[in-house]
């Protein structure tokens, strides 16, 4: 198993929908993982992320400053 820590990425979009420009956020993590900003919003921008590389699964934890 692989751990290792990581920030999650703040971005920004924009839509051009009937003239008009609507813009909103994501945030996202190595390995092109996105995650809630309610996520963001409760523990921060830094995880731990695990790669268990034998069954094929991805954890991710939050880091507590």
């Amino acid at each position: 198993m692989k751990e290792r820590e990581v920030m999650a990425k703040r971005l920004v979009g924009k839509k051009f929908v009937r003239g008009k420009v609507y813009e909103y956020e994501y945030y996202t993590l190595p390995l092109n993982l996105y995650i809630p900003k309610s996520m963001i919003e409760k523990y921060g921008t830094k995880y731990t992320l695990q790669v268990d590389e034998e069954s094929g699964t991805i954890t991710i934890k939050a880091r507590n400053q």
